[in-house]
């Protein structure tokens, strides 16, 4: 079998804070912008990786999505447990200071887990949890 990631999906409330975070303080290229206001489907993804994506997308915009499910969703992203990506770069160190610097929300400075990785958290303008662990 051969099977690949393509695109992964991460919501967004505010798709312009979204825009700005993963294309100017990240660096990923915008692939794809379509709809309008916050209904808007943002594929990005690392210029250096033209088939895998991240869809930046409105969470509510299925309409198999119930009221009480919207509430759920929105609480969820308002505290930061909805959406999360596992991002990965050779220089943890740079990485992390160039994020921060740019005023990302930081959850977790450079770490040595005890898994055996060392990572670093951010929060992303919707509230997702952005883990950038470093490649050894």
């Amino acid at each position: 079998m051969d099977i690949s990631i393509q695109t992964s999906s991460l919501p967004h409330d505010d798709p312009e804070e979204s825009l700005v975070f993963y294309r100017d303080v990240l660096g990923f290229e915008v692939r794809g912008d379509v709809g309008q206001g916050k209904m808007r489907w943002i594929t990005v993804g690392p210029a250096d990786q033209p088939s895998t994506s991240i869809l930046l997308a409105p969470p509510v915009a299925d309409p198999g999505v119930t009221e009480d499910e919207r509430r759920t969703i929105t609480e969820m992203m308002a505290k930061g447990t909805y959406g999360w990506i596992l991002l990965a770069t050779r220089d943890l160190d740079a990485t992390f200071e160039q994020v921060r610097a740019a005023g990302a929300e930081v959850v977790q400075e450079p770490t040595e887990q005890p898994y055996g990785m060392r990572d670093c958290a951010f929060r992303d303008p919707a509230g997702n949890m952005v883990r950038i662990q470093e490649l050894r």
